[in-house]
């Protein structure tokens, strides 16, 4: 029989909260983490192929420098907290790529911090926890 795994949509150390709760559930459960950092994205379709291109190697740059910031400094903490983990970094929607990642990893929970925002755009447009509890395909467990 093979472990669980808990998606964990990390923004990185100042969701520290966050990840240890979901190492202590993981801990608890004999469950594996998927450790998931989404840069956000956004379409510029009014850019010229020139800035297209820079913008794509920008986002190599971005995805590399995050992976080595966030990614790897959560499976270490999780790592000697004695708990299996692996980690991804994805460029795109966050909503939408949480749910799918969980999805494609066959995950039983998706952990998310809350949002501490509460200005207009977050109330209007909602945020990722609330995208998050209205589309994931499995429970999701939103960390204050």
């Amino acid at each position: 029989m093979s472990k669980e795994i808990f998606v964990v949509a990390y923004e990185g150390a100042d969701d520290s909260t966050l990840l240890n709760y979901a190492i202590e559930r993981a801990r608890k459960e004999d469950a594996t983490l998927h450790i998931v950092h989404v840069l956000e994205w956004s379409p510029y379709t009014f850019l010229t192929p020139q800035e297209v291109e820079e913008r794509h190697t920008r986002r190599k740059h971005e995805m590399t420098r995050a992976r080595e910031a966030i990614i790897e400094p959560a499976i270490a903490i999780a790592t000697a907290a004695g708990v299996e983990a692996t980690g991804e970094m994805r460029y795109g929607q966050v909503v939408e790529l949480i749910a799918a990642t969980a999805t494609a990893k066959g995950a039983a929970m998706i952990f998310v911090g809350r949002s501490g925002s509460n200005s207009i755009s977050a109330r209007v447009f909602g945020s990722v926890p609330l995208g998050l509890a209205q589309i994931a395909p499995v429970p999701t467990v939103i960390v204050p």
